[in-house]
């Protein structure tokens, strides 16, 4: 199954607590961290969410 690289460019300072929740579900929590995971609608819809504050590449 392909895979996506999350990276988070922004800081989440300023955002709203749903947004702040999603950011730590996919792992992330330093500006400049990623995590990989499989490519799943769920994924999608958390980056889909979040994508100003994110950066998703396929591998």
């Amino acid at each position: 199954m392909a895979k996506i690289r999350v990276t988070l460019e922004k800081s989440t300072i300023g955002e709203v607590i749903s947004v702040k929740e999603t950011v730590r579900a996919l792992g992330l929590n330093k500006i400049r961290s990623s995590k990989e995971w499989e490519d799943t609608p769920a994924v999608r819809g958390m980056i889909k969410k979040v994508r100003h504050l994110v950066k998703a590449e396929n591998i």
